[in-house]
């Protein structure tokens, strides 16, 4: 399998007897505390009754007093944030909505953000969460998805903060949106709770939801295309609740840190599901900053906080500070932490435990270093397989007899999940494209494995490390790219006949920063073409590297060509010139 430059960021070392016999100590020592929040990892039954809104209740019934969500000094308690979400879901439910609907949530973090979800999935309606990062046609091509699964003439509620109003303005008017503010739903809820109290209490529907009910719409890249939403049913965020759980092992008087995004699984699923199964408080940060990050940290008396690779990165490229120890954090977790940089970051800042873990919105399995083993993304117990792959179609090479070759360990390979009763696909609201995702007959005839579309190696012992990411799309700046949907926008912008976009690696930076190679005609504006490319896409999206070439070859899919691309990257480019986006533009580099 030629994985170009992704064999050489492989991970060393093996996971051994000796490393998990030391794992399994911190392990036992917990056990008195996993034993009390009593997780469990199994999804058996679909139809059972459990849902997110319901476990929220209970918790909030268990610590009441206890502080869930947190801003510097600003705590809002379990039985407060409950008794709000119930009376944003009665003002939802006057609106019209009602299970198996639809909601928008658009917001930058806050606690209302998380109280929102909440409220929604009380009513056993889906929350749809809105990157509002996204602009002009994948902004509306996001509302767009969520819009078709509305029943017919049906308006779709998009609650928003007030910060986010303005993006509102740029969806397409064919689009019929229904917009509240959080402002808006505490004022009505509070009206409707001083004319009936029983708005305090779980929406009727709370107690009927299933397992198997959609939950949220999460938005991924997937491997191809414009974003798709992702189905996280209520059963698969308990598995999520209960099996991150037992790596971060939380107790009820942790602070957990959360700069990411809620779009994003680490933050929504992760971060807010660890803490309700615990007990424990989320500290929310508006946005995350690498220079006020400890500041902040200590503001709110964290214990712990969620990652994702680059952020590590940034905090190490900080220049050394006495708050870089002067925090209470002890723990960690999250994914793409580099081995490269994970012993130094550990050392400088004081970190006890990282639980690093690998997961996708979409995916069937999940790993999590509940071993603590140094550089992996940790254990999973299900069937899963690391076979060779083909890097253009992203799908894995079969052999002679059809079935899919395994790689050894130690090799980078694509890494698929044996789909079962225990490990489930929601897939995305899109029926062709979950299975596109689906690898039949992969071992033996009538088998189904789900296509990660990520290359890992294994480390042994069911442990893998991440290596990198296969098909149409990379990740940038902790964001998942998809390569067609930048061309759409560069192909729409005058100046350019023609483009391929792909992922680059550069020194020093996690991921891989966006390039297109270009054809252009006497219309290209460099300045232009940067200003346009902004208001289309989202930040980390738009490419920080432009080549110029003389043609591309005509294929149907440009796909070996832009394998050659990405291998060749900004640097070995044949004299073709090379832009560089600026703060002005983009300028030729020299």
């Amino acid at each position: 399998m030629n994985t170009g430059s992704a064999t050489e960021s492989a991970p060393a070392g093996t996971v051994t007897w000796t490393s998990l016999a030391k794992g399994t100590v911190g392990l036992v020592k917990d056990l008195p505390l996993i034993a009390r929040q009593r997780p469990s990892l199994l999804h058996l039954n679909p139809q059972r009754r459990w849902s997110i809104g319901k476990a929220f209740a209970d918790a909030a019934a268990k610590h009441p007093d206890s502080p869930f969500l947190r801003v510097r000094e600003r705590v809002i308690t379990y039985d407060e944030c409950n008794r709000r979400a119930n009376r944003w879901a009665a003002v939802l439910a006057e609106r019209g909505v009602r299970r198996g609907d639809v909601v928008a949530v658009v917001a930058h973090n806050s606690p209302e953000c998380v109280i929102a979800m909440l409220a929604i999935v009380k009513l056993g309606a889906i929350t749809g969460m809105i990157n509002y990062n996204q602009t002009g046609d994948a902004l509306n091509h996001s509302f767009g998805v969520l819009t078709a699964a509305l029943r017919d003439d049906t308006a779709l509620v998009v609650v928003h903060d007030d910060e986010s109003a303005a993006l509102l303005d740029g969806v397409d008017e064919t689009i019929a949106t229904l917009p509240l503010r959080f402002a808006d739903l505490d004022d009505t809820g509070v009206a409707l709770a001083a004319q009936d109290p029983g708005v305090d209490e779980n929406p009727a529907a709370t107690a009927q939801i299933r397992a198997d009910d959609p939950a949220y719409y999460i938005f991924t890249s997937g491997t191809t295309g414009w974003p798709k939403a992702s189905i996280m049913s209520h059963g698969r965020w308990q598995v999520a609740m209960n099996g991150f759980g037992l790596g971060l092992r939380l107790r009820p008087d942790d602070v957990l840190f959360v700069t990411l995004p809620f779009y994003h699984n680490n933050a929504l699923t992760i971060s807010v599901a660890t803490a309700i199964g615990a007990g424990a408080c989320l500290a929310v940060s508006p946005k995350f900053s690498a220079s006020r990050f400890w500041d902040e940290a200590i503001a709110n008396d964290a214990t712990a906080f969620c990652y994702i690779g680059e952020l590590c990165r940034y905090l190490l490229a900080q220049l050394r500070k006495l708050v870089d120890r002067a925090h209470r954090i002890r723990m960690a977790a999250g994914n793409g932490l580099r081995p490269e940089i994970w012993d130094e970051f550990v050392d400088r800042f004081g970190i006890d435990r990282v639980v690093e873990f690998y997961a996708a919105s979409e995916s069937n399995i999940g790993f999590v270093n509940i071993l603590d083993q140094p550089k992996t993304v940790g254990f999973c117990p299900l069937p899963f397989l690391v076979v060779e792959a083909d890097q253009d179609t992203g799908l894995p090479r079969r052999d002679a007899e059809g079935r899919v070759i395994r790689v050894p360990k130690g090799r980078p390979g694509l890494l698929l999940g044996k789909i079962s009763m225990l490990a489930r696909i929601d897939g995305y609201t899109d029926p062709a494209a979950t299975e596109k995702k689906i690898v039949r007959d992969a071992v033996r005839k009538g088998d189904q494995y789900f296509n990660s579309g990520d290359l890992v190696v294994d480390r042994g012992f069911r442990h893998i490390a991440f290596v990198d990411r296969l098909g149409d799309t990379f990740r940038w700046k902790g964001e998942n790219v998809a390569t067609t949907e930048v061309e759409a926008a560069l192909n729409a912008v005058a100046g350019i006949s023609e483009s391929v976009v792909y992922g680059v690696q550069i020194p020093d930076s996690d991921g891989r920063a966006g390039m297109a190679a270009v054809v252009v005609d006497d219309a290209f504006d460099p300045a232009a073409l940067a200003a346009a490319l902004r208001a289309r896409l989202p930040h980390y999206a738009v490419p920080l590297y432009l080549r110029v070439v003389p043609e591309l070859t005509q294929t149907s899919t440009f796909k070996n060509q832009r394998v050659a691309l990405r291998e060749q990257g900004y640097s070995d480019t044949n004299g073709d010139p090379v832009y560089a986006l600026e703060s002005d533009g983009y300028a030729e580099m020299s």
